[in-house]
C-alpha cells in the first residue's frame, strides 16, 4: 500500500466526486465529478494530465453508471494498477466511529441505522460504498466520518438542554461536521507557526454553502457549531442555522405548516437565499452589493458575517490559549469581503487584517493575512480528499 494510490469518493444525492491520490506524496492523478445523476442529463467530468474530459452517462444514469465509466477510464489509461484502496467520505458516524474504519457488512448496517441522524447524507454515502464495492471487488473500502474529529468534545459541549434520557436512549446530542476539513486546516496552521499540533489552539471557520465553526484546543476539537444535524449553527447558503425552536412550533401550530414543509424551509429555503431572496451563492450577493448597491443583499451579508463573528467569539471560552483564527471553505478561502466584515466584529480579540494580504490570499493561496501586531489570522485551502487518502492508507497499512 505504501506506493499505491487511494480512490476517494464523496457521494451526494445526485453527484459523485472522486479523486485518485497518492497519499505519500499528495500527487493528484485524477479528479472529477459526476453530476445530474438519476436524470437523462447525467454526465461525468474527469480532470487528467491537465485536460478535462466530459462525457454523458448511459442509462440507468446512476452512481453505479458513473463508477463504471470511471473504472473504464482508469483501465484505458493504465491507472488501475495504481489503486490500493477506496476511501469514502461518510457524513455521520454517531458515537460509534471516532476513527477511519474498514467497511464490512456490520459497518454498512451501522451507517444505514445512523441515517435517521443524517437522512440527506448517509443513505447516498452508502450508495457510493456499494457501487464502489461492485466496481472494485478486490479492494479494501474505508469509511472516513465527518463527525469523527469532533468525538473529542467534552460532554459539557455536546449534551443538549433536552431531557438526558433522549441522549441515553436515542443518541440526541451535538456531533458536529466538517471534521476532516477542520482537522486538515488546523494542522496546516500549526505547521505555519512551527508549533507541535498537540500544543496548538485555533478557531476555525469553514465557510461554504454549509458553514461551521470549530474550537480546536491543543489539537483536539472541543466544540463546534453544528449539532445533531448540519442544520444548526451559523447561517448558511440555504440553511437557517440556530433559531428559536419556538418558531418551529409556531409555524406548525399557528400557521399550519406541515413538518415536511418546515423541514424544506429550514434546510433549502432559508439562510443567504431566504434572507436575500436573491441567491444562496455568496458571489451573487457580493456582486449585488458592489454593483447594484442592493440593500437587502447588504443586510444579508451583515447578518451572515455577524453571526459568524458571534460564534467565533463565543468559542474563545473553549480554549486554553489562542494561536489564531482560520478561514477555509469556498467562501472562507475566496471572499475577502466576508473575512473583512467578520474580523471587523472581532476587534476585542485583537485581530486586524492586512488589507493587501486579505485581497491577494484567494483562489488556492494560503497564508497569514493579519498584520504584524495582530493575533494570527490565516486563510488555508482545505483538502479533505488528501486527509481521506492519507487516513485510508494509514489504516490499510496497519491492517496488512
Amino acid at each position: 500500500m505504501a506506493k499505491k494510490a487511494v480512490l476517494v469518493i464523496n457521494c451526494g444525492s445526485s453527484s459523485l466526486k472522486f479523486s485518485l491520490i497518492k497519499p505519500n506524496s499528495g500527487e493528484l492523478l485524477v479528479s472529477g465529478i459526476a453530476e445530474r445523476l438519476l436524470s437523462a442529463d447525467a454526465f461525468i467530468k474527469i480532470n487528467f494530465q491537465g485536460d478535462k474530459h466530459i462525457h454523458p452517462l448511459t442509462a440507468p444514469h446512476n452512481h453505479q453508471s458513473a463508477l463504471e465509466f470511471l473504472v473504464k477510464f482508469l483501465y484505458d489509461n493504465a491507472l488501475v494498477a495504481e489503486l490500493g484502496a477506496v476511501g469514502h467520505r461518510v457524513v455521520h458516524g454517531g458515537e460509534e466511529y471516532s476513527q477511519p474504519t474498514l467497511i464490512d457488512n456490520q459497518v454498512k448496517a451501522t451507517i444505514s441505522r445512523l441515517a435517521k441522524l443524517a437522512p440527506l447524507h448517509n443513505p447516498v454515502n452508502l450508495i457510493g460504498v456499494e457501487a464502489a464495492e461492485h466496481a472494485f471487488k478486490d479492494l479494501p473500502q474505508v469509511a472516513v466520518f465527518d463527525t469523527a474529529f469532533h468525538q473529542t468534545m467534552p460532554s459539557k459541549a455536546f449534551i443538549t438542554g433536552l431531557p438526558y434520557k433522549l441522549y441515553e436512549q436515542q443518541g440526541i446530542r451535538s456531533y458536529g461536521f466538517h471534521g476532516t476539513s477542520h482537522y486538515f486546516v488546523s494542522k496546516q496552521a500549526a505547521k505555519l507557526l512551527k508549533k507541535p499540533y498537540s500544543e496548538s489552539s485555533f478557531i476555525c471557520a469553514h465557510l461554504g454553502n454549509g458553514c461551521s465553526i470549530a474550537a480546536i484546543n491543543n489539537g483536539k476539537s472541543v466544540d463546534t457549531s453544528m449539532g445533531l444535524t448540519p442544520l444548526s449553527g451559523v447561517i448558511m447558503g440555504t440553511r437557517c442555522g440556530d433559531i428559536d425552536p419556538g418558531i418551529i412550533l409556531h409555524l406548525i401550530e399557528q400557521l399550519n405548516y406541515s413538518p415536511a414543509q418546515v423541514s424544506t424551509m429550514l434546510n433549502k429555503e432559508s439562510g443567504l437565499l431566504g434572507i436575500s431572496e436573491l441567491s444562496n451563492d455568496c458571489r451573487t450577493i457580493e456582486d449585488a452589493i458592489l454593483n447594484d448597491e442592493n440593500l437587502r443583499a447588504n443586510l444579508t451579508m451583515d447578518i451572515f458575517c455577524y453571526r459568524i463573528a458571534k460564534s467565533i467569539a463565543s468559542f474563545m471560552a473553549s480554549l486554553s490559549h489562542f494561536d489564531g483564527l482560520i478561514f477555509t471553505g469556498g467562501i472562507g478561502e475566496n471572499s475577502d469581503l466576508v473575512r473583512t466584515r467578520v474580523v471587523n466584529s472581532l476587534k476585542l480579540l485583537n485581530i486586524e487584517l492586512d488589507p493587501q494580504k486579505n485581497i491577494t490570499t484567494r483562489f488556492g493561496k494560503s497564508g497569514l493575512i493579519s498584520t504584524a501586531t495582530s493575533q494570527n489570522c490565516f486563510v488555508i485551502q482545505t483538502n479533505e480528499e488528501l486527509v481521506i487518502a492519507e487516513q485510508t492508507a494509514e489504516l490499510i497499512g496497519r491492517e496488512q
